[in-house]
């Protein structure tokens, strides 16, 4: 099941509004298939594996993340059946599939062709693994991680708002790579104002998966209007601001509130990176699910918070709303992920 988890997050970021699905097939003690969901949701992984093992599957044990699929679509045949007709004799799935054109019918499946099936190994992970295609399903909107790269006293810029570069090689080269995990990314106004980001993967052979970019903004009009860019510019801007113009085509979308992430197709995990306001509303909303803080060993001192007012009045409110999950050193930075703890 860790093999067939770490396939999962090849094209993790890749496959909404499918899941992405790990399988590994094993005959004899060896692997015979291994399969993940591919990019844009199709071939499901156990199809993909199936068709590497061939014949080794009859008689095989499957290792899958997700409960296979129960339902048949125009883009390809329902995976439990697919299993059953393939003659493999032992399904092991980590984690129940909440759509309920499956929820539970496809285990049903397995067992009326003969199939025998163990469920939830290693099922934390899994849900972990596929925390998009989760969230969408219980909150109806994406997965959002929010990352803050700081001082050790919290701060993300100098008093003057320089930011460049507050952490080392190693933790900005992190970033991309979770940015390579997401559809789209997000900052605010401001942040796009004071700093043009590309926010861009440029990660060698990873430069394809480079998200979709949003921009945070109330006072803006909505992008099907065909306000798609901020840029800077003397003249009168979208909401009677004279500091911006709002111009089209270069592929950036507006957000105009952090509930609004709901509406967004074809996303189901979201990158926050900042600023400080931008964090707060998220954070104000409660629609943050995971909180990575890349912490430099420096001490700047009267800098920019990394956080802005959540309208918190009391100490109570803030506790036992965060778990850590992991932490590890990046070059001469620190990682530290932590997960919202919800009910």
């Amino acid at each position: 099941m860790g093999a067939a988890l770490a396939l999962a997050e090849r094209t993790r970021g890749r496959t909404a509004p499918n899941p992405n699905v790990g399988c590994v097939i094993v005959k004899d003690g060896r692997v015979a298939g291994r399969g993940w969901t591919q990019a844009g949701g199709r071939p499901h992984a156990e199809a993909m594996a199936l068709d590497e093992a061939g014949a080794a599957a009859r008689g095989a044990t499957v290792y899958v993340t997700l409960e296979p699929c129960a339902h048949r679509s125009a883009r390809g045949p329902a995976c439990a059946k697919l299993l059953v007709a393939a003659g493999v004799a032992r399904v092991v799935v980590a984690a129940g599939d909440p759509d309920p054109r499956t929820n539970g019918r496809g285990l049903k499946v397995l067992d009326v062709g003969g199939v025998a099936t163990d469920v939830g190994v290693r099922g934390i992970e899994a849900h972990r693994s596929m925390a998009g295609f989760f969230t969408r399903r219980a909150l109806g909107r994406p997965h959002v991680t929010l990352k803050l790269a700081m001082s050790l006293d919290g701060c993300i810029a100098l008093a003057s708002g320089e930011s460049k570069w507050i952490t080392g090689p190693e933790a900005r080269a992190h970033v991309h790579l979770e940015r390579s995990r997401h559809e789209a990314i997000l900052v605010g106004r401001g942040t796009y104002e004071a700093d043009a980001p590309g926010l861009d993967v440029r990660l060698a052979d990873l430069e394809g998966r480079s998200p979709r970019r949003l921009i945070l903004s109330s006072r803006s009009r909505h992008p099907s209007e065909g306000w798609d860019l901020p840029v800077s510019s003397g003249g009168e801007g979208a909401a009677g601001d004279p500091s911006l113009r709002w111009g089209d085509g270069d592929g950036w979308e507006v957000v105009d509130s952090p509930q609004a992430i709901a509406d967004l197709d074809g996303v189901d995990h979201l990158f926050v990176e900042g600023g400080a306001a931008t964090a707060a509303a998220f954070l104000h909303a409660d629609l943050v699910d995971r909180l990575l803080l890349y912490r430099a060993p420096i001490v700047i001192g009267g800098g920019r918070g990394a956080v802005g007012d959540v309208d918190m009045t009391t100490l109570t409110e803030a506790h036992g709303k965060w778990k850590l999950h992991d932490a590890r050193a990046l070059g001469s930075d620190r990682l530290e992920v932590y997960e919202r703890v919800r009910q």
